[in-house]
């Protein structure tokens, strides 16, 4: 039995010892070797399997690949006086992973710096413009549908812009990391807001010119309206007007009938010609005579002769 743990027990220790002697470094690492928490000898950049001294010396592994930093919103203020919300987010690396570690150690302080320096940046590159400037990139104007009616909008031209802005911010935080041994790759702004006071003020700025342009609307619609009766008015008046033209000129022709009917009719015999004067006369009655009138006549009248032949009779 004896024999037997004198045989296993070396073979555990030299099975230990191996195993810390021997380190792999992946594709996506770099690595930096300590003894007693100092650094030792260069970087190790290349994969590959490598040897250290076992239980005495670390190994630290680091990003090779592009990390992220990713900003928290910021109430900050603009030269004009208007506080905005801005949220960023930044793509960076690890540059020189010996300094690396030397200054920051790990990811976390890493992070912690970055938020030092990019916030920083920040909120001094948009103190120093006018919240047009932040919000806007160019001076292009906008795109209208072609049934869209173009408001009267004037809008102010920027100088710089936010792409302006943007490169200043990573142009100086870049300089601020170069003893850091990392490398700040990109840096964009992901979203600007206004605080909630200027947000009711924007959004009763926009309400109004909504409603100036609803009003607009209204008032050419109105018009259009005046237009569409004005032109009805005077197409029913025409309409109306050659109706009466056309109906005087059947009533015409058709008195002109009538009496060609008439005068044929009295020239025709005395008989014919009594009876003709006996109807029309009666149809004077109908017109000049009712139950409340009185009437005066002459003997001589042919209305006098018809009624006191019709007494006679």
């Amino acid at each position: 039995m004896n024999i037997r743990l004198n045989i296993i027990i070396p073979v555990i220790v030299v099975a230990l010892v191996l195993m810390n002697s021997f380190y792999v470094v992946q594709e996506q690492h770099q690595v930096i070797v300590t003894q007693f928490g100092k650094p030792v000898g260069d970087p190790v950049l290349t994969p590959g399997l490598n040897i250290k001294i076992p239980f005495i010396q670390k190994v630290h592994r680091f990003e090779k690949r592009f990390l992220e930093w990713d900003g928290d919103p910021n109430q900050l203020p603009t030269r004009d006086k208007r506080f905005i919300w801005v949220d960023t987010y930044a793509r960076w690396r690890i540059s020189d992973p010996l300094l690396y570690f030397q200054r920051l150690q790990n990811e976390r302080g890493a992070q912690t710096r970055l938020d030092d320096i990019l916030d920083g940046e920040i909120r001094n590159a948009i103190a120093k413009y006018d919240v047009v400037e932040v919000v806007r990139t160019s001076n292009r104007q906008a795109q209208r549908a072609e049934n869209e009616i173009e408001d009267e909008v004037i809008l102010v031209d920027i100088v710089s812009g936010r792409e302006v802005i943007r490169q200043e911010v990573l142009r100086n935080a870049q300089t601020r990391t170069g003893d850091l041994g990392i490398e700040i790759l990109d840096m964009e702004i992901k979203r600007i807001n206004y605080v909630a006071e200027v947000q009711r003020k924007v959004y009763e700025r926009m309400i109004a010119e909504r409603q100036r342009i609803a009003d607009r609307f209204r008032s050419e619609g109105q018009g259009q309206a005046f237009r569409i009766r004005g032109e009805k008015d005077r197409e029913l008046l025409r309409i109306r007007s050659e109706a009466y033209r056309k109906a005087q000129e059947i009533k015409g022709t058709a008195d002109a009938e009538a009496t060609d009917i008439y005068a044929a009719a009295y020239n025709r015999s005395p008989d014919t010609q009594s009876f003709y004067e006996f109807l029309k006369t009666m149809e004077s009655y109908k017109l000049i005579m009712d139950e409340e009138s009185s009437l005066v006549m002459s003997t001589n009248t042919d209305i006098y002769r018809f009624l006191k032949g019709s007494d006679q009779r």
